[in-house]
């Protein structure tokens, strides 16, 4: 009964209006100009933040600094594939807790939109389809398909059915507002022509079905189906969206992609904040009313949950960085957004809104509404080369070259989006001093033969086919009689064909380039490697991989030896005997390291927990390709050999969650399949204890000296004027200012230099705020009046 009343009392806490179980009246509606939750339009900053990619111990952390960066909703997609690993057997505990993930956001007064997909994409494994549904006799993805629909219903509907049972959705009282199905169907709506529109249309009724207390919504679907509302994935949805299907229907953007996600291979790349910042205020400047950042926080592709060559690291350069550190600015400028556009709710959702267009590239774009004081104006500068100056009802305006100011009384600027006030931050790892690594020890895995292998076949067997997605690797072993006129010719050569991913090649149990034969029976054993399944386009439970033609070149010309009887071997030995946990390495002989670094070789070594409660990482250096585990737990894996174009590696730093951890004799295991050695691996910590602010003085003041009041924006500090603000992560204080400077600065960061103009007063000054009369000595000339000057500071917390 306890229970029950609690439950009652949350509903009356969040939606006091909302309608009974009776009743059944929905506590979210919409209409062209918002989504009305309980009676009120509502404003939604949003942010993607995937249960699956941390750990329980970080949720509460994360959507805390979601709220304090000022969201209001958070987006998650439901992975099917975790959740039904095998056909009937469900899985919701740990990392895929899904609800306690969202209890612990409507915790914080936070709400949902739940993406039930069942397709997702992602970035993660076969696009969140589980592998036995790749199996069910006569199936087509994603298209009018009985098998198909069959299973997708049935999961659709236990979905709906566990959030319902925990009062999850906002009529019960919950945090659920929004509804996902299906995902980016565009990309393949061409490949099943007729068939996928009927599915489109039916997946939206079936959803509705399951549940019609909420709206459901399709991204990237411009012929969405009536019952369900259209929205916008991409970059620049202010621009490009042109609109949902159908009047009565809101401006939402599911996807503002905050960078974009990684491939091993790749180079650094990051999206800048201000040009997330223009995106966002265009989409509102447009009526748009819910914006979701894709992805807040990241996080790690842990295990072998990625796609094909994702790296374990996802949307590092995220708000929210893959352990959870707020990346600044991206975090502060956006929260300040954030702020700027509340500051402008009554006009976004109650004005008349008009554009005014001055040139190509200049516009205002005012929200008022008659006969009121209420009224904000967007004023925009698109061009990319020229800054520009608007004259607006009396005042002038400078605009930095593709920016948007923010006015909420159309008079007081408040935010620019090119002018970045909030602080920023320097990733550092540093290695920790309490966790040595321990003495290494080996286990070498045996090449089989052919007669080792039981499975088999004419030819090498499809490589998806056969691991069932159960393993990263397969063996495939056949043999070959080699003759003395074979071996008169020039060195033979092995030459595979394979559909990837990755592949070893042994001949009698030697890695072999070129191969090395002898006469009679030669054994040619092939290891094959998936990096995860592929997660996009049409047709998915067709993907092929593995070796496919295989020969011996120059030996009287080509032999074929494709159908030359295979046998065939799923995973690997230290995998079936679980040699990374404790219990499973007591189960083989490990032995000394030596210097030769062979493939297929496991390591295994321990070390204490890292000092202090920074987020820890392990630093792969010395090592080519492979996976790792901490105390059995699979950290994902690694592959430091494939170098970017300016030749360093995608990813070096592997994030090691604190919950995997405990405080003495931790079980570090590696398994390199390639040849590397591990005696420089390091154990690292991770901050952002160097801070920068970095304010011009024609910035505008702190976002915070502005409050709404009786339909006025009133000042709340004075004076009025730009300043730095700097704040220590954590309960950590700074403890070392290490540069100051007020003029035209050099650098970035940590790492700025004195340029022209600047005072030598500045580094003497304790106050940070922008008074060029405090910041330049009486005694000292300024020589550079017309310039407005920088006031940079760089400190260190602790």
């Amino acid at each position: 009964m306890g229970y029950r009343v609690h439950i009652l009392l949350l509903f009356f806490i969040w939606f006091p209006a909302g309608g009974s179980e009776t009743t059944r009246l929905p506590a979210v509606t919409y209409d062209g100009r918002s989504l009305i939750i309980n009676g009120t339009r509502q404003l939604l900053f949003s942010g993607s933040i995937h249960y699956t990619r941390s750990t329980p111990q970080m949720w509460p952390d994360l959507i805390k600094k979601a709220k304090e960066g000022g969201l209001n909703l958070i987006q998650t997609y439901v992975f099917w594939n975790v959740h039904e690993p095998l056909q009937g057997q469900y899985n919701f505990e740990g990392n895929y807790d899904l609800v306690k993930f969202i209890k612990l956001i409507g915790e914080q007064k936070m709400w949902v939109t739940l993406r039930v997909g069942p397709y997702i994409e992602s970035e993660w494994n076969m696009g969140g389809f589980p592998y036995w549904l790749r199996e069910v006799p006569a199936i087509k993805f994603r298209t009018y398909n009985e098998p198909f629909m069959f299973h997708m219903q049935k999961y659709v509907k236990m979905i709906i059915g566990l959030m319902k049972m925990n009062n999850l959705f906002a009529e019960q009282g919950g945090p659920i507002i929004l509804a996902q199905i299906e995902n980016e169907y565009n990309n393949v709506a061409y490949a099943y022509k007729e068939e996928g529109a009927i599915y489109i249309q039916w997946a939206a009724e079936m959803a509705v079905r399951s549940y019609d207390m909420v709206p459901w919504i399709m991204c990237k679907q411009k012929d969405a189906p009536i019952s369900v509302i259209s929205t916008c994935n991409g970059r620049q949805c202010g621009d490009t969206f042109p609109g949902p299907n159908g009047p009565n229907k809101p401006f939402l953007w599911t996807e503002n992609w905050t960078t974009r996600y990684k491939v091993f291979g790749d180079m650094p790349s990051e999206r800048s904040v201000e040009d997330i910042a223009f995106a966002v205020a265009r989409f509102f400047a447009r009526n748009g009313t819910l914006n979701n950042y894709y992805m807040y926080h990241g996080g790690t592709n842990f295990g072998r949950t990625s796609s094909s060559f994702v790296t374990t690291r996802y949307y590092d350069e995220a708000p929210l960085d893959e352990y959870g550190l707020k990346r600044e600015p991206k975090f502060g400028h956006l929260r300040d957004l954030h702020r700027a556009l509340r500051l402008c709710k009554k006009p976004l959702l109650h004005g008349t809104p008009k554009v005014l267009k001055l040139s190509q590239d200049l516009e205002i774009t005012t929200f008022e509404k008659p006969g009121t004081d209420i009224c904000a104006a967007f004023l925009t500068n698109n061009s990319t080369k020229i800054a520009s100056v608007i004259s607006f009802r009396g005042h002038e305006y400078y605009l930095p070259r593709r920016s948007i100011s923010i006015l909420p009384n159309c008079k007081t600027l408040v935010y620019n989006t090119a002018m970045v006030v909030a602080q920023h931050s320097v990733r550092k790892f540093v290695v920790s001093k309490e966790s040595k690594i321990g003495k290494w020890r080996t286990f070498r895995e045996s090449i089989p033969i052919t007669t080792d292998l039981e499975i088999q076949s004419d030819s090498p067997l499809e490589l998806y086919s056969l691991t069932k997605d159960t393993s990263d690797y397969a063996w495939y072993s056949t043999s070959v009689d080699i003759s003395a006129i074979d071996l008169s010719k020039q060195s033979p050569k092995l030459e595979v064909g394979s559909l990837g991913h990755a592949l070893l090649a042994f001949k009698s149990h030697v890695l072999s380039k070129p191969v090395n034969l002898k006469l009679g029976i030669n054994h040619i054993s092939l290891l094959a490697m998936t990096v995860g399944f592929p997660d996009s386009g049409a047709f998915l439970e067709r993907r092929i991989a593995g070796p496919r033609d295989v020969s011996l070149q120059d030996m009287n010309g080509t032999l074929d030896i494709t159908s030359n009887n295979w046998t065939h071997q799923v995973g690997i030995t230290g995998e079936k005997l679980q040699i990374y946990t404790r219990r499973g390495s007591r189960k083989v002989n490990w032995g000394a390291m030596d210097s030769q670094g062979a493939p297929m070789t496991w390591y295994k070594a321990t070390f204490d927990s890292p000092e202090g409660d920074d987020p820890v990482a392990i630093r792969m250096k010395g090592m080519q390709k492979g996976m790792l585990w901490i105390n059995g737990l699979s950290i994902g894996r690694y592959w430091s050999s494939y170098l970017s174009p300016i030749g360093n590696p995608t990813q070096e730093e592997y994030h090691i969650p604190r919950a995997f951890l405990k405080a003495k004799n931790n079980l570090l295991v590696v398994l390199e399949e390639v040849g590397g050695s591990p005696e420089n691996i390091r154990i690292k910590t991770v901050n952002r204890n160097t801070l920068c602010s970095i304010v011009s003085e024609d910035y505008p003041p702190d976002i915070k000296t502005w409050m709404r009041k009786n339909n006025s924006i009133q000042a709340v500090v004075t004076p009025v004027k730009a300043a730095s603000h700097l704040t220590c992560p954590g309960n950590k204080i700074i403890s070392k200012v290490e540069f100051v400077g007020f003029g035209v600065n050099k650098g970035l960061c940590g790492s700025f230099r004195m340029g022209h103009c600047d005072s030598p007063k500045a580094f003497r000054v304790c106050t940070v705020q922008m008074d060029r009369r405090k910041l330049i000595a009486a005694e000292d000339e300024d020589f550079c009046p017309d310039i407005a000057r920088t006031l940079a500071i760089q400190v260190v917390c602790a």
